[in-house]
Order: C-alpha cells, then sequence, then structure tokens
C-alpha cells in the first residue's frame, strides 16, 4: 500500500514503516452544510458529526482528522485529489480553547484556529 492508491474507501495518505496500517482520506468534500449556509462549509460541531455518520464503501469509522492528520492530508493533497478549493480552510478536531478549534488553510498550509461557527470544508478520514 502506498499514498495515493485507493484502499478502505477512500485514498491513502498516510502509511506507518510496514506499509500495513494508516489514515485514507475520503475521496472528496464532504457534502451537505450546516443549517442556512452554502453548500459544503460546516461550523465546527457539525463538521465532527457529519465525519461520523459518514459511510463510504460500507466502512461507517471515518472521522474528522486532528491538527496533525490534517497536516499530513494538505502535504499529500496532489496524490488525495478531489479537493473543492485549495483556498478555502478545512477543519480539525483539535480544539485551541472552548470557543475555537484548528483549522488548515490548503493554499499554503497555513494553521490556525478560528472560532467554531467560522465555516469551512470538511474531508472524512479513518484509519486501517
Amino acid at each position: 500500500m502506498i499514498i495515493g492508491d485507493e484502499y478502505g474507501g477512500g485514498i491513502i495518505f498516510s502509511v506507518d514503516e510496514t506499509s500495513q496500517h494508516g489514515l485514507v482520506a475520503a475521496k472528496e468534500d464532504l457534502r451537505g452544510h450546516s443549517d442556512g449556509r452554502e453548500d459544503g462549509r460546516f461550523i465546527w460541531s457539525d463538521a465532527n458529526a457529519i465525519c461520523r455518520n459518514f459511510v463510504s464503501n460500507g466502512y461507517r469509522d471515518w472521522f474528522l482528522p486532528d491538527k496533525e492528520q490534517l497536516n499530513r492530508l494538505y502535504l499529500q493533497k496532489d496524490a488525495v485529489g478531489g479537493f473543492a478549493d485549495y483556498s478555502t480552510g478545512y477543519w480539525s478536531s483539535s480544539e485551541s480553547t472552548t470557543i475555537n478549534a484548528w483549522l488548515q488553510l490548503f493554499i499554503n498550509g497555513f494553521q490556525s484556529h478560528g472560532h467554531k461557527l467560522y465555516l469551512s470544508r470538511v474531508r472524512a478520514v479513518r484509519a486501517f
């Protein structure tokens, strides 16, 4: 298994030294939206919920990546593909305060914390 391969309902973006375990990303940004918002944009709590409820190829163990996993996904964004817009931010599950969580811009890799009511995109991941 190598980065960029389809596996386990998604695309591999991280593998361990044994090449037996790693992380896969959903093939595209998750669809839907937080109430009254533009399609593909979620507040942080909805981002977590949509990942937990996501099903792809029978796999139901998807989650919102933490900030380190999200950075690994950013570094392999070209191998994974399917990102809606590199200039937008993607949520991580990592909280920085009670009202802020970490997000990452896919245009330049910049990580910052944003208010949990900020709208951002979502890419679910799962471990194998």
